[in-house]
């Protein structure tokens, strides 16, 4: 399958090299570059704990300090292997989303301040999860997300040649960007797959040929539904469509064997 990956890099190359080796031909349009804000500062006393929701949040804070001692908690299994790949050992993965970890942090009972680096616009709150439960702690902005104002060049010059099957979001804001740029016609001939609700909201409207939103909020469990999804496809084309061409193309055999046969006696030539 030809399978266009919208987040930003570098994670959308990550993803591009879990596509191949499952056999798919990805195709790298982000919908969102990532930009870390000047003129951040941190101040890490009293941080107990950091808090992460992305990898882009991992390699903005990483690039502001080289304190790696503070223990982290992770939204998910992907931003804890940016938080090991960067040098932090104590790393947990709430293997979920921003409630998840929410509530694992709020189970570890932290006496100290939760750092939270974000984006501009976050697409959560934990901010407020975390007060809300009790948890103290402090939200700092390190990083902007930009949305693609037209869609990529690359996905022009695709659909203006052969297409391709299916589109992977991976946010809220790709899903809304998304919308806003494809027009109904093309999205008819692509299916979606959304790494959770949030991301499949803006999406519901737009027309896709098939909406799938993954069972977790990973990208495991979205390219496991893409595999699934991937192999059912042979079996979804032998529709009615399929039976009545093939039955079409058997009875123009059948005739071609008649004609070939009997025309002669039933149409002998002029003398």
């Amino acid at each position: 399958m030809r399978v266009w990956i919208t987040r930003a890099e570098p994670g959308a190359a990550a993803t591009a090299g879990r596509l191949r080796a499952l056999g798919h031909e990805p195709l790298i349009a982000p919908l969102l570059e990532v930009r870390a804000l000047a003129d951040v500062r941190l101040d890490l006393t009293g941080v107990e704990a950091l808090a992460f929701t992305s990898a882009n949040a991992v390699a903005a804070f990483t690039a502001l300090t080289t304190a790696r001692d503070l223990p982290v908690f992770a939204v998910g299994e992907a931003t804890a292997e940016a938080a090991r790949a960067a040098g932090f050992v104590a790393v947990d993965s709430a293997d979920g989303d921003v409630d998840a970890l929410a509530a694992r942090i709020a189970a570890a009972a932290p006496q100290g301040a939760v750092l939270y680096p974000s984006a501009v616009e976050p697409a959560g709150d934990l901010a407020g999860a975390l007060s809300a439960a009790g948890v103290p702690v402090r939200a700092v902005r390190i990083y902007d997300t930009l949305a693609a104002t037209t869609l990529p060049a690359a996905v022009e010059a695709a659909f203006s040649r052969q297409g391709f099957d299916a589109v992977l979001v991976h946010s809220p804001k790709a899903g809304q960007i998304l919308a806003g740029l494809l027009d109904r016609a093309r999205a008819a001939e692509i299916d979606a797959f959304a790494l959770s609700k949030a991301c499949a909201a803006p999406l519901e409207a737009r027309g896709f040929r098939r909406l799938h939103v993954a069972p977790l909020p990973n990208e495991p469990a979205m390219l496991a539904l893409l595999m699934t999804d991937a192999r059912e496809r042979p079996k979804k084309m032998l529709g009615p469509a399929y039976w009545a061409g093939l039955l079409f193309a058997l009875a123009c055999v059948v005739l071609g064997l008649v004609i070939g046969l009997w025309g002669p006696r039933l149409f002998p030539p002029p003398p």
